[in-house]
Parts: structure tokens; sequence; C-alpha cells
């Protein structure tokens, strides 16, 4: 990549930049706001993320360029923008606006915990657009990196689905189980080890269905279902997750009755 990309894109009228700062990026309705280059600069530390592909709210092509801020700036909620974490509205942005945020938050959150050389501990800068860290001391290359994480649909004779809730959930929520891949481990491998430690089941017969990425900090989360022949033996652990119920389909559109006394908070899993 060209050591003057950033200058190249910046003398472009069309070049636009996202702005994201503790996690939020600015919205106005259903869309990330993307203001032009030209008028406010790309900071130190941006992050080229590509040209569109597709005609949205800007022409297709056009150069969209990161600029992560230490906090939120007031002075850039105009026009109705606010500041806006990708969970609380990912549901609402279209295709485009969607892929740019999942991608600005996964390689924004790997920029803030990679600031140091893991070899050496000397200090790294960005290279490359910002898709390479460089340490300032041996020269070794760094990447951005992607954790793999499973979540499954653990059904059983009765078409019924098992659904956890974390312990550190507040209110009544639900979701299928999910967990990291450790080394060495294929990814049917984690599907029986997570849902055996969460819910003590023995499940057979994972089968993948798709995958999204998941940027919570930076993750690829992959979709399984999978069978258990005995489902009365399902028991919570106690630590990460509080309950597990089975559920209907029926039951899944139905208001739910309270649940039990939570166990003591821990960390959720990363799906759930």
């Amino acid at each position: 990549m060209a050591a003057d990309l950033f200058e190249q894109i910046r003398a472009n009228p069309g070049t636009r930049v996202m702005y994201m700062a503790g996690g939020k990026a600015l919205i106005n309705d259903t869309e990330v706001v993307l203001a032009s280059g030209a008028e406010t600069g790309f900071g130190d530390a941006p992050v080229y993320l590509g040209r569109t592909l597709a005609p949205a709210q800007e022409p297709e092509g056009t150069d969209v360029v990161l600029v992560t801020l230490g906090e939120e700036d007031p002075l850039l909620e105009t026009g109705g923008a606010r500041w806006a974490s990708l969970r609380e509205v990912a549901v609402l942005l279209g295709e485009l606006d969607a892929a740019l945020f999942v991608q600005a938050a996964a390689v924004s959150n790997w920029h803030a915990v990679h600031t140091h050389c893991p070899r050496c501990g000397a200090p790294t800068v960005p290279e490359q657009g910002g898709w390479v860290r460089r340490c300032t001391e041996d020269g070794s290359q760094h990447f951005p990196r992607t954790d793999p994480a499973i979540i499954v649909a653990v059904t059983d004779p009765e078409d019924r689905i098992l659904l956890g809730s974390a312990a550190a959930w507040k209110g009544n929520r639900y979701s299928t189980l999910a967990g990291f891949v450790e080394p060495g481990e294929s990814l049917e491998g984690a599907v029986i080890r997570e849902v055996a430690e969460e819910s003590g089941l023995v499940v057979h017969s994972p089968q993948y269905l798709g995958s999204q990425p998941w940027p919570f900090p930076c993750s690829l989360m992959l979709g399984f279902t999978a069978r258990t022949e005995n489902p009365s033996a399902a028991v919570h652990d106690g630590v990460e997750i509080s309950d597990v119920r089975w559920f209907t389909r029926t039951s899944c559109a139905m208001p739910l009755p309270a649940a039990k006394s939570p166990s003591p908070a821990a960390s959720p899993s990363p799906g759930t």
C-alpha cells in the first residue's frame, strides 16, 4: 500500500470519514455518519476501510477512512447524529453500514490493545493503511487477529431448543450457548465441550450452518446445531450460566416467567 495513500485520498472531495470513540460510532437514524475527509482530516492514526462496492448513502467506489477519537466529540453531533454502540444499532443499519461498523469496531479494538510489541514490549506504530503494526525496536510486523467462537442451537427429541441465561446478565434474557475455540481443538469438539461445560449435556451430530463477524472484541462466530438424547440432564454450571431451560417453538414467542435467582456474576460466553 502506497505510503502516501492518505494524502492521495484526502485530496479527493468524495472521500468519507467514519468516527469511532470508546467503541461507539456516529449514527444518524439508520446510517453510519460519513463526514467529508477534506473538511475534517484523518487524525494521527487513520485506518483505510476500503472502497464501497455498491451505492448506498455514498456512490459506489467511495473511499472510507476510520478515525478513532480519544472520547466522544459533541461537536460532531450535528443533524440528529448520536454516538451509539454496534450492539445498540446493528439491527437498524443497512447492509453496507452494518458491514462498515463491524469492520471498524474490530480493527479499532485491535489497535487499542496492540500498542506494544508482544515480543519485546517496545511501542508499535501503524502501517499499510492501518492494517499492520510494526515494532519500533525489532521491526516485527503484527496483524489483526480473529478468534473463532462457536454458538450452538441444541435440540432434543421433542423438538425443543436449549437456551441459557448468563450469570452477568440482568433481567429475563436467554440465548443459545456459545464459547471460544481452544488451541488444538476442532470446531465440532468446541461445540461438544462448551455445551457439556455450560449445561451438563452430552450432544452429538454437530452441524455447521454459517458464520458472522462478532467484533466483541475480535471474534468470528460460527453457528452450529447439535442434538441430545437426554434433555433431563441439563443443569447450569453456576459460573458463566445461571439458568438453562428447554423452550418449544410456541414458548419462544410468549413472555417468560420470572427467572431463578442468579449465581454470582461472571463473564458471559462470547455469543450469548
